[in-house]
């Protein structure tokens, strides 16, 4: 069974940074497309970021710029850096894996984690 256990969310001041954290466990060879998403009360979950099995990154327009997404495959561990961070950035923010497809639709990814808070204050 995979799973997928985020880490690493927190509260700063708006400027600051954060490097959020995404291990997963339950499987033995690498995800064909992993991302990350977030969410606010009352709203869609938004596509982030995602990162593909060739190496290939692609982020939203609100955070091209400013976020960095890796992963370490000897830890099988996808990251999120977050840098100059805005008020608008506060979420829960979710890590996501896929076998099969790469995209920014929620639909398309089969796996998720429990998410991570933050919170950015001005």
């Amino acid at each position: 069974q995979v799973q997928l256990v985020e880490s690493g969310g927190g509260s700063v001041q708006a400027g600051g940074s954060l490097r959020l954290s995404c291990q997963a466990f339950g499987y033995s060879y690498s995800m064909y497309c992993t991302g990350w998403f977030r969410q606010v009360p009352g709203k869609e979950r938004e596509w982030v970021a995602a990162h593909d099995i060739g190496g290939t990154t692609t982020y939203a327009d609100a955070v091209k710029g400013r976020f960095t997404i890796s992963e370490d495959n000897a830890k099988n561990t996808l990251y999120l850096r977050m840098n100059s961070l805005k008020p608008e950035d506060t979420a829960m923010y979710y890590c996501a894996a896929s076998f099969q497809h790469c995209s920014s639709r929620t639909v398309d990814f089969r796996y998720w984690g429990q998410g991570t808070q933050v919170t950015v204050s001005s």
